[in-house]
């Protein structure tokens, strides 16, 4: 699981700031920026974990609705990123289906995001993790749309990540088989050494504790772990290939 709700008391919380959107004229998306201020004045920490939180939840319902059809097994990916106690489920849905209606607004909710790194320096990593996490639910299906892949080179564009960068993450997503040598941006014609030096700088980059450092929310947290098992599995595929070689 990518999103970790650890925090048990957020459920009451959550109640609160559902109900806030519910009671707000039409009932739109757009009352939760008022919602999370007005619901959560005074507790700065756990305005920006909910913030945090809504803008993921209506980002991956967005990305869903990207090519015009939520199929099931979009809906199956989100829940396999996002983990939330189960007397949560209703909240979730709830602001999930509300935001799944368009796709309009999303590049709002990816600003917010972006503050996650507050000097937006190019290829966050943290930012990186989030882009990931939409290309997991966009592939899902077993495919991904022209306007899916648009949809995430819109949010790569906002979060500072080049286009260079970009396609590296896609390659993770799109490489047949989760081919290891695409899951570390390698060729199969680089020698060893070059492939070890690029994993090393990936298994440094991505480190868990310097994610932390950098500001990666809790939330998140499992997520730097499965991305190292996912660089040390491809890592170690590789070797055991080039050995028996």
């Amino acid at each position: 699981m990518i999103f970790d709700f650890a925090c048990q008391q957020l459920s009451s919380l959550w109640d609160r700031l559902l109900g806030a959107v519910s009671d707000a004229a039409g009932n739109a998306l757009s009352s939760l920026v008022e919602a999370i201020r007005t619901v959560f004045e005074g507790d700065p920490e756990t305005r920006r974990r909910v913030s945090f939180s809504v803008a993921i939840i209506a980002l991956s319902a967005k990305m869903a609705k990207a090519d015009g059809i939520v199929s099931q097994a979009e809906v199956n990916a989100f829940r396999s990123i996002f983990d939330f106690p189960p007397e949560e489920a209703r909240n979730v849905a709830r602001l999930y289906n509300l935001a799944k209606q368009d796709v309009a607004g999303y590049e709002a909710y990816a600003e917010k995001l972006a503050n996650l790194c507050g000097s937006r320096v190019k290829g966050c990593p943290v930012l990186e993790e989030i882009v990931d996490a939409l290309f997991h639910i966009a592939t899902a299906d077993g495919l991904i749309h022209e306007s899916e892949l648009a949809f995430l080179a819109r949010i790569a564009e906002i979060f500072t990540i080049g286009e260079e960068r970009f396609a590296e993450i896609s390659a993770r997503h799109l490489a047949p088989d989760h081919d290891p040598y695409g899951i570390l941006g390698v060729s199969r014609s680089d020698d060893f050494g070059t492939i070890r030096k690029r994993y090393r700088a990936l298994a440094s980059e991505h480190h868990p504790d310097r994610l932390y450092a950098r500001g990666l929310p809790v939330e998140m947290h499992a997520a730097a772990h499965q991305r190292m098992a996912s660089f040390n599995a491809a890592y170690a595929a590789i070797e055991r290939e080039r050995r028996a070689a």
